[in-house]
């Protein structure tokens, strides 16, 4: 029987095989990763960057020469045995002919890839010749024509240009390349120059020999499509963006910005250039448009576009129609746009408000009236009498005229007016209010009465101080007055 000492041993021994297993697992791990590590680098390090092979290996892969040999066969049998042979109740995805396509737009991106790295390749190589170029030509094919017409001449003027590059710009190259820092290229340098140049110019040409089979099948791939843009421009628009699957997923927005380059003006105004425009500005369409509408017109093709090729994707219409409706459409709103604004007509005058206004009327208003009334003497200065000289507050006609004041024949300036019936309801208010005193008498009451018969006369000022208690105040306020009882009946 083991005793418990023995036990303990025997764990541990099992602890210690089962660290050694993991130790070992850990280090095979360890020396798998350095591995992979190690074949990375040594992929690093083998490529060569001035080997023109180890950065540019599409002509030479077999999904290459395959491709192209397929579109050559196909370029040289008829296209429209192709397109009579084709089932029109066949899914598209299923047809060999757009599989094809498809296969042809990926090559198409990929060659515009290759020959992006091949340009960077060329530039690397050229710059120490004249670095002042590749700001002056940007697009990757002019460029690598360029280099190859110059070569090693360091007299630019010399080198004929034309048809390489707009006369302007080859007025700037030509004056840049007399002020150029540069220097003369080894023979070595200059040849994997001119190299990476073929090889540009040969991936150039296969991709228009892709666009010309695309472009021959169009109408039966996207016949909606074609209707509204054309087979050339429906087919570069379907090679950049990888299939007419992924152009009818795409926006209207990126539809209308595929193809789009920086454009170099060299110096001369950018005021007419159209800069967020692609392949769009190759159709008809849109060169038949004013150049205000121009952009408007874009973005309605742009428009239009997307939804032909959603149509084209689902095959909803293999005739066309509706490609045909939307070139309709679009070409009616461009007509509409470039219409004059109509005439502005005259407005007529509203209708005259015949009906009888409401007017405020009542004792408020007689008395506002009569208070605001004209009076007679303004009514008098303001006539004049025909023959009459007028008079005046200055004399001789200046100052303030009096009009007929004082021409009625009394001599008098002011003539007398009657009082109105306010002010003699005012009058007969103030006189029924008493104003009596207590009954003193104050210094300057006098006996003496102005009368208008006998002129002054002696008078009593008391005699009339009982009528004070007259009225209304006899019955209530006097001493002797009691109050009545009233019977009940």
């Amino acid at each position: 029987m083991a005793t418990l000492a023995d036990s303990f041993l025997a764990d541990l021994d099992e602890l210690s095989d089962n660290e050694t297993d993991l130790m070992d697992e850990e280090d095979a791990e360890a020396a798998n990763m350095e591995e992979d590590v190690d074949g990375d680098l040594a992929d690093i390090e083998t490529l060569n960057y001035d080997d023109l092979d180890s950065v540019s290996k599409l002509q030479k892969s077999q999904r290459y020469a395959d491709l192209m040999q397929k579109v050559e066969d196909a370029l040289q049998r008829d296209s429209d045995a192709s397109n009579q042979g084709a089932d029109g109740g066949m899914v598209l995805e299923d047809d060999p002919e757009y599989q094809l396509i498809v296969d042809c737009n990926s090559l198409s991106v990929d060659i515009e890839n290759e020959i992006v790295i091949i340009h960077n390749f060329i530039r690397d190589k050229y710059r120490l010749k004249f670095p002042e170029l590749e700001s002056l030509v940007h697009h990757p094919i002019d460029y690598a024509r360029v280099v190859k017409k110059i070569g090693n001449e360091m007299d630019v003027t010399l080198v004929d240009l034309e048809g390489l590059l707009p006369s302007a710009i080859i007025m700037v190259v030509s004056v840049t390349a007399s002020t150029t820092s540069g220097k003369p290229l080894p023979e070595e340098i200059l040849q994997k120059a001119i190299e990476a140049c073929d090889r540009a110019l040969s991936l150039d040409t296969s991709k228009k020999k892709v666009l010309v089979f695309v472009e021959s099948r169009m109408g039966y791939i996207a016949p909606n499509l074609s209707a509204i843009l054309g087979s050339a421009v429906a087919a570069k628009l379907m090679g950049t963006a990888g299939g007419l699957a992924a152009l009818a997923k795409m926006p209207a927005c990126n539809v209308q910005l595929l193809g789009a380059k920086r454009k170099n003006l060299a110096g001369f105004s950018t005021a007419t250039s159209q800069f967020r425009v692609g392949y769009i500005e190759q159709t008809d369409v849109f060169q038949g448009t004013p150049p205000a509408l121009r952009m408007r017109a874009c973005r309605l093709l742009a428009c239009k576009s997307t939804l032909a090729a959603r149509v084209d994707s689902t095959r909803g219409d293999p005739s066309g129609n509706s490609g045909r409706a939307f070139r309709e459409e679009i070409r009616k709103k461009i007509e509409k746009w470039q219409e004059p604004p109509p005439a502005k007509q005259p407005k007529p005058l509203p209708v005259p408000d015949s009906e009888p206004k409401k007017k405020r009327g009542g004792r408020r208003l007689r008395k506002m009236k009569e208070r605001y009334a004209i009076t007679d003497m303004r009514k008098l200065a303001n006539r004049m009498q025909f023959g009459v000289p007028e008079e005046s507050s200055l004399g001789d006609g200046l100052g303030e005229g009096y009009g007929m004041l004082g021409q009625a024949g009394s001599g008098k300036l002011r003539v007398s007016m009657g009082q109105n019936k306010l002010a003699a309801k005012v009058a007969k208010k103030f006189k029924e209010k008493n104003y009596g005193s207590s009954g003193a008498t104050s210094g300057l009451t006098s006996s003496l009465a102005f009368t208008p018969v006998q002129g002054i006369e002696l008078s009593n000022p008391q005699a009339h101080a009982h009528q004070l208690g007259s009225g209304t105040q006899s019955t209530y306020f006097s001493e002797t007055g009691t109050f009545s009882k009233i019977k009940r009946t």
